[in-house]
């Protein structure tokens, strides 16, 4: 039985992910406290808590510092949401 992919309908999201959460999912995916991320980042566990509940902004610097400690591109952590098939950034 041969399928064509064009039959299939695209997943719609579902779920809104904050640029706090994408930074908590991404340390517990890599199985890191915030606590060890703090060591690896220089950042202050606090502030680390403070971003991830969206109590404190990630910022350019910050967002450039975790993503490095994390081994992501920083637009991971600071755009989670964005489309890049259906968005133009200009």
């Amino acid at each position: 039985m041969s399928t064509d992919l064009r039959d299939f309908r695209r997943a719609k999201k579902t779920v809104d992910v904050s640029v706090g959460e994408s930074v908590r999912i991404i340390r517990e995916l890599q199985e890191l406290s915030q606590t060890a991320l703090a060591e690896l980042t220089g950042i202050p566990q606090s502030t680390i808590s403070a971003i991830e509940n969206d109590r404190v902004n990630l910022g350019v610097e910050r967002a450039k510092v975790i993503a490095r400690a994390l081994k992501v591109h920083p637009a991971v952590l600071v755009f989670p949401g964005w489309d890049v098939r259906r968005e133009s950034a200009a």
